[in-house]
């Protein structure tokens, strides 16, 4: 039988690093489903539709095939066939996945697909509902966050390299405003599942949470 960890919070929290690192550290699964919602969105922006009219997502999703795929132990995601690993996490990207995950037509499309990872694997699966939605019954659910601020200056150094990189200003507006979508939207809101352990990393560098985390995991198993 299958172990499936969750870990829900907030954009720019650290959940995919930290979750990535878990899994290979114990030879899990990471499922990174903010990156299969934003496979959705970048499609559907390369396209050009209007995000915010659901409708103009939806007829798109018989066309779009997201993937998953391991690659020499890091997850590479693709739609119908591409790599778009880097092209999802653009800054405009971001901003429509938040819109998109609001749309239960997205929601149902990736939800089973989520699901049927999680049967057929030990997983570590990150998101914003996992410990809610995705996976209710997991055997530990985490939920991750660390201050606004905290967190907009981690996305602010990951980015500030990139060609058109946004200011701290910007990147934190950013967070403050997905804070607010995220968890004021109508369809599977972030929140913290009643049953999952709170873990704030505002004061913990990167490799003090990871190994909070997997702690944690190892006393469960």
């Amino acid at each position: 039988m299958s172990i499936n960890i969750a870990i829900d919070g907030p954009a720019g929290a650290g959940k995919s690093t930290i979750a990535r690192k878990a899994a290979a550290e114990l030879g899990f699964i990471y499922v990174d489903t903010g990156a299969l919602y934003r496979s959705v969105a970048y499609y559907s922006v390369s396209k050009g539709a209007d995000v915010s009219v659901p409708e103009n997502v939806e007829k798109l999703l018989p066309g779009i095939t997201p993937e998953l795929r391991f690659i020499e132990g890091v997850q590479h995601v693709f739609v119908n066939g591409e790599d778009v690993s880097d092209k999802i996490r653009t800054p405009q990207v971001s901003m429509a996945a938040s819109k998109v995950s609001a749309i239960p037509a997205v929601r149902a499309f990736l939800f089973e697909l989520q699901q049927k990872i999680a049967r057929e694997n030990n997983v570590i699966m990150d998101g914003r509902d996992i410990g809610t939605v995705v996976l209710p019954n997991a055997d530990l659910k985490i939920f991750l966050t660390a201050s606004p601020e905290a967190r907009a200056d981690r996305r602010f150094k990951e980015l500030k390299d990139k060609p058109d990189a946004p200011s701290y200003e910007e990147v934190l507006a950013d967070i403050i405003k997905r804070d607010h979508d995220d968890s004021t939207r109508a369809i599977a809101p972030l929140k913290q599942a009643e049953d999952a352990v709170l873990c704030d990393t505002t004061s913990l560098s990167l490799e003090e949470s990871v190994d909070k985390i997997i702690g944690m995991i190892k006393k469960l198993l």
